[in-house]
């Protein structure tokens, strides 16, 4: 049995719906975020449309493990304001400030970058899906 080839003359830009896709993955996240399951939304692009385009398998992979490195964060942060009984939250507080900003920002920029049919790669996030 043989191996298909690389074709270098093929085509391989996204088609609109694989960006529609693969912009669902970053920005679905939005939706569920506030319960701590926005890795719900890539999660099921992933499980949908994952195995049918490669380009929105590599948005929704992406994706999904960003959001689970925030769900570490996020967890980490609130145990430390509880062993710390609050006095923690002075310290963590700004910071979670920062970390909201700082998710908003990469995740629109993700979505554009997914829209307009190139890769993101975001930074900070440890790799648990491959």
């Amino acid at each position: 049995m043989s191996t298909p080839q690389w074709d270098p003359t093929a085509d391989l830009t996204p088609t609109p719906e694989e960006r529609n896709w693969a912009m669902a993955a970053h920005l679905g996240s939005f939706v569920a975020a506030y319960l701590a399951l926005g890795l719900l939304a890539p999660l099921l692009v992933l499980l949908v449309k994952g195995n049918s385009s490669p380009y929105v398998r590599r948005h929704s992979v992406e994706s999904l493990n960003f959001q689970i490195t925030v769900l570490i964060w996020a967890a980490v942060a609130f145990v430390l304001a509880v062993v710390t009984l609050g006095i923690g939250l002075l310290v963590i507080l700004p910071v979670a400030i920062a970390v909201a900003l700082f998710y908003v920002v990469v995740v629109v920029l993700a979505s554009v970058r997914a829209s307009g049919g190139r890769d993101y790669r975001y930074p900070l996030t440890m790799r648990f899906v491959s």
